[in-house]
């Protein structure tokens, strides 16, 4: 697990006297200190990062080095007020053109139920599956692969491990003609489907708002296959494929937790939009203790097993079982706004690494997170009892199945959803 230094935690804290007494910090503080050396977390760098001395280094790369080493924070709460588009000073900010680009991405990802949406979900997905195709092995025999557009430039969309992704590299790939291609700004794809992810991160409720960054360089050729996790592999494959991408079991066992707002389409179509916890569409931590089974799932909750086997291998079952206890979302990705204290969120912190892969000009990139909208710390759904009540059930029916497609389309089951439900549930929602 990654989290801040214990000198940048001792001073945000000694600007908060009460802090100290604040239920359990003693405990989080030794948890800090205890996991400063983790052998299960990886400091390794990255291209351009890894021979450069820090005196060359931009403040951009010098901060990306600090979240590498486990030193820095990967969120920001930075925010701004763009210009308009195509005015001077907004020819003047990098970051400028992105703010339009988001804008855009944001009315896809969220949905009328303040859920994201399934534009949302498998741009997550997109951004991992476009980076993950690089490790120190196949880089070390001059392969290509990493965060470079090639998933949405080559016929590496057409791989099996890639179904469900094509309508979203044809999304990113829109964006892409409009804003480079049509209106002739300098945005690579690869950037746009990384500032996609963590747009989409930050929109599902309670996702953290991860620092992104803008840069990369398209190459269109075919990343290598066989690189990407499978939902049978063994927990032991799993982790030595992902140290090979330099992502050690913590941080692995973070980032699984994306599954968190997922439903299902692919791995079981009898079983086709099936959730992966009782909150899809929600950033929470849920996921994990439904998986392990310290959590009751519903008949309707779908586990990898990929994820059985990492919530019991003893290199990440502490880890899981940190993040399905009561504290678990706090450990996961937020702020503690009691204590107005950052911990390096595990998930953000492992994306940031993950979204690094392949790249040799870090040096070179630009931070926007300013671009990114705030985050929504709670959420408190309307409809979730009769969310609930439909989990309760293993109903495959097509009326079932629009209630499925509903909420992957991040709509509230209230209003004339309801009536569905009470239709192919017998009057189950019938209080």
């Amino acid at each position: 697990m990654l989290w801040s230094n214990i000198i940048t935690t001792s001073v945000v804290l000694a600007g908060v006297p009460s802090a100290m007494g604040y239920p359990g910090m003693g405990e989080q503080m030794a948890e800090i200190m205890r996991r400063d050396n983790d052998e299960f977390d990886s400091k390794e760098l990255l291209g351009d990062l890894i021979t450069l001395p820090d005196d060359k280094l931009t403040p951009t790369a010098a901060d990306i080095k600090k979240i590498l080493t486990g030193s820095g924070t990967p969120q920001s709460t930075v925010g701004w007020n763009a210009p308009s588009l195509g005015s001077a000073a907004c020819k003047k900010d990098t970051c400028c053109v992105w703010q339009y680009i988001v804008n855009d991405m944001v009315k896809d990802f969220r949905g009328p139920s303040g859920r994201c949406t399934s534009w949302a979900r498998r741009a997550v997905r997109l951004g991992f599956h476009d980076a993950g195709t690089w490790s120190k092995t196949t880089a070390a025999q001059g392969q290509p692969g990493g965060a470079d557009g090639s998933l949405c430039l080559t016929d590496e969309i057409n791989r099996a491990d890639n179904n469900g992704l094509q309508d979203i590299c044809q999304k990113v790939n829109g964006w892409y003609n409009t804003w480079n291609k049509q209106k002739g700004y300098p945005v690579s794809l690869a950037d746009i489907i990384q500032m996609g992810a963590t747009v989409a991160t930050v929109v599902c409720p309670l996702g953290p708002r991860i620092k992104s960054y803008v840069g990369r360089v398209d190459v269109a050729k075919p990343g290598p296959p066989n690189l990407l996790p499978g939902v049978d592999q063994s927990a032991d494959d799993l982790i030595a494929l992902f140290r090979d991408k330099t992502i050690g079991p913590h941080s692995l066992t973070a980032l699984v937790g994306a599954h968190t707002t997922s439903q299902q389409f692919f791995v079981n179509t009898t079983r086709a939009g099936d959730p992966q916890d009782s909150t899809p569409g929600v950033w929470d931590v849920l996921f994990y203790g439904q998986t392990l089974g310290t959590k009751p799932a519903p008949p309707r909750v779908f586990k990898f097993n990929s994820d059985i086997a990492l919530s019991k291998h003893p290199q990440t079952a502490p880890e899981w079982k940190k993040f399905a206890s009561a504290g678990g979302q706090q450990d996961w990705n937020e702020i503690d706004s009691h204590i107005t204290i950052f911990f390096i969120q595990d998930f953000a912190a492992g994306y940031i690494r993950l979204s690094m892969l392949g790249l040799s000009n870090i040096n070179s990139l630009t931070e926007c997170t300013k671009v990114l909208p705030g985050g929504t710390p709670s959420y408190n759904p309307k409809d979730q009892s009769n969310i609930d009540k439909w989990l309760a059930t293993a109903d495959q029916s097509p009326t079932a199945k629009k209630i499925s497609n509903a909420l992957h389309d991040g709509a509230s089951l209230l209003g004339w959803i309801f009536n569905l439900i009470n239709g192919i549930l017998g009057g189950l929602l019938k209080s």
